[in-house]
């Protein structure tokens, strides 16, 4: 019997670090370039904040990136990761999806959902307090406190 369930959970423990990491991005940098990722990729697992901008130079682009990174103890504490776009020609399957014009700013939600579009910079307690509102966010907040 003991050997039985050795080969079961054997068999089955790989198949469960694979299942937790499929869907989880590789990268832990809090803010990365979209590269090939794509907005599936972070599906229950991750919110994302997307910052697009027609080149890395635009002022807005750099004051929203900077905001970000003063707050991402913040911001992490909301699962949240920072996805760069500054280059158009590009054509990443992010912003051909989201379609922004110049510089935005994108809120996805873990469930896929786009919360949030802002043409000009956010604070951090502004994204943040966006993010509280969701019924997710309310679901963990609830969550970690234990209660219903």
């Amino acid at each position: 019997m003991n050997r039985t369930l050795v080969l079961v959970f054997s068999a089955l423990f790989p198949l469960t670090a694979m299942a937790a990491d499929g869907a989880a991005p590789v990268d832990d940098a809090f803010v990365r370039p979209v590269g090939d990722s794509e907005l599936a990729d972070f599906l229950w697992t991750h919110r994302p904040i997307v910052v697009f901008a027609d080149t890395p130079a635009d002022p807005r682009f750099q004051q929203q990136i900077d905001m970000l990174t003063k707050g991402e103890d913040v911001m992490r504490d909301r699962d949240v990761v920072v996805l760069t776009d500054t280059d158009p020609s590009a054509r990443s399957a992010i912003r051909s999806e989201l379609r922004p014009r110049g510089f935005q700013m994108v809120f996805v939600d873990k469930d896929g959902v786009v919360k949030l579009r802002k043409p000009a910079p956010w604070s951090v307690r502004e994204i943040g307090r966006s993010i509280d509102k969701t019924p997710l966010r309310q679901r963990e907040i609830r969550d970690r406190r234990g209660g219903n």
